[in-house]
């Protein structure tokens, strides 16, 4: 039997926060060593409502967040 793996999922709901990155990026990690999935909600709370819009985050495509606005 195949077990899913847990997720976390990431929504944000925009706007200017210092940090968030960092915040969004220590979480892809801390979630891949604990061998969970990740993903990011799309167009923050837009992304919830019908078709749901959301991509996986994982510590190559949030590589380099760091340093972006």
């Amino acid at each position: 039997m195949k077990t899913q793996k847990p997720c976390i999922g990431i929504l944000t709901s925009g706007g200017d926060c210092p940090g968030l990155n960092a915040v969004i990026r220590a979480t892809v990690l801390s979630s891949e060593r604990l061998g969970y999935s990740c993903i990011g909600f799309l167009r923050g709370y837009e992304g919830l409502v019908d078709p749901v819009e959301y991509m996986p985050l994982t510590p190559a495509n949030t590589s380099g967040i760091l340093t972006q606005g």
